[in-house]
């Protein structure tokens, strides 16, 4: 599809850094040096000239509080022109694909020929807040001079003392309180999906994982990043540490290992630490451009970005349905079939919303109750699915993962010549994203 006015955008290439579980390696890097380190990665295999780089577009999920626009903070932190507008947003676990789709519209209308989009994600390093009521307590004392009744006021509100400990940051629904793995458990059960299917296609993702890895599938998007102090692997001689690679993957994990371990979320559940996506850290970003500044920069296009689309759907109801939604409709916007695209890629946030939404693509009862349409969308081929692995075995980072599988799909379409890849992703607050890739050669 072109806008109004013929303009396409393409993407050039994306990179990402290694993706490794919270509190581990990446642990000393934050959300912006991880943003840097991806956007410093991709103007290194990439050398577009700086001075022609009109925004960036990045997507943040847990935000730091004293600098929430992390986009900002990246162009600054790589030493990109200070004129180099950039914004950061937010949509739960679609916010790396919604800096892509939000890049690719500025180029549509026109606003803007290269952009850089992506996200970051350090869960190692969220911020855990102070009660608000010792928040309030205190503010007499921070910025006033406090009176006598000040401090008997502060006391007052002090009480009881167990209401002013820390609590963990935990990923729940704030409308509901239901935890992300619990709507994971609730889809399984509502779907019919067994503790058998779910670890059967873990094991199916870190075994494509690991393959793609000892193919150098992902040498092409993976870049080194540099870790301070002794944390890492491989030393430069000066204090630094450098990962080359990501650290999740089990090549050697199987089904018999995974039916061994508990449930996570219920006693009698099948959503376990096996077929749930681990919390992450790390970073991706991406290149787009008009298809004339990619022409006249002599920069080879990977993939154009045809249409998108995003979802609400009720918290309460199957929080993570909504790839079901977004997926037919980012299609129908292209005219396309589900049968017509040659590869999918969908986030892996649990085994079994996975397989609910594949289950309900493939439903006319489905179709017919929430698309308004009298015949399913289809059945995937599991050939065509995840073809490199997902989010169960690769990680994680929210707001990195719409802009990974960007990557992915962008550089398969280039690399085989297959002509288009459909991405869906489910998110937090019952939303969910879908996107259409095109082979810019086709």
């Amino acid at each position: 599809m072109q806008s109004q006015n013929g303009r396409r955008a393409v993407v050039i290439g994306g990179v990402r850094t290694p993706f490794a579980k919270a509190f581990s390696e990446l642990m000393r890097l934050d959300t912006i040096a991880l943003g840097a380190a991806a956007v410093r990665g991709l103007l290194d295999r990439y050398p577009v000239p700086r001075r022609d780089i009109d925004a960036l577009v990045w997507g943040g999920v847990i935000l730091p509080a004293t600098a929430p626009n992390v986009g900002r903070e990246i162009v600054l932190e790589v030493g990109l022109d200070p004129a180099v507008e950039a914004m950061t947003v937010s949509r739960a676990c679609a916010s790396g694909l919604q800096a892509v789709t939000l890049a690719a519209a500025a180029i549509e209308r026109g606003e803007a020929d290269l952009v850089i989009a992506g996200g970051s994600e350090s869960t190692s390093n969220i911020e855990v807040k102070l009660p608000q009521k010792l928040v309030h307590a205190a503010v007499p004392f921070v910025y006033g001079k406090p009176r006598a009744s000040d401090l008997l006021s502060a006391l007052g509100q002090l009480w009881p003392p167990a209401d002013l400990l820390p609590r963990a940051p935990k990923v729940a629904e704030r409308s509901t309180g239901q935890v992300m793995g619990e709507a994971a458990e609730e889809m399984a059960r509502r779907n019919e999906i067994s503790r058998a299917a779910q670890d059967q296609y873990a094991v199916r993702s870190h075994q494509r994982a690991a393959a793609a890895i000892a193919a150098g599938r992902f040498a092409r998007e993976v870049v080194p990043i540099t870790i301070p102090g002794d944390v890492g692997h491989v030393g430069d001689g000066a204090g630094a540490t450098h990962l080359h690679t990501d650290t999740l993957v089990r090549a050697g994990t199987s089904v018999e290992k995974l039916a061994r371990l508990r449930p996570a979320f219920a006693r009698d559940g099948t959503v376990t630490a096996g077929n749930a996506s681990p919390l992450t850290d790390g970073a991706a970003a991406v290149l787009l451009a008009s298809e004339e500044r990619a022409a006249a920069l002599g920069l080879t296009a990977l993939a154009r970005v045809v249409s998108w689309s995003y979802v609400g759907v009720d918290p309460a109801d199957q929080l993570l349905l909504g790839p079901a939604l977004a997926m037919p409709r980012c299609l129908a916007r292209a005219g396309r079939e589900l049968a017509d695209i040659d590869l999918v890629d969908l986030h892996e946030a649990f085994a079994a919303q996975v397989l609910s939404v594949l289950k309900m693509l493939a439903s006319s009862a489905f179709a017919r109750a929430r698309l308004g349409r009298d015949r399913a969308a289809g059945e995937i081929d599991p050939a065509r699915l995840n073809v490199h692995g997902g989010s169960l075995a690769l990680g994680h980072p929210f707001a990195a993962t719409g802009a990974r599988m960007v990557t992915t799909m962008a550089n398969e379409l280039h690399l085989t010549g297959k002509r288009t890849a459909l991405l869906g992703l489910c998110a937090a607050g019952g939303l969910g994203a879908a996107a259409l890739l095109e082979n810019a050669a086709a």
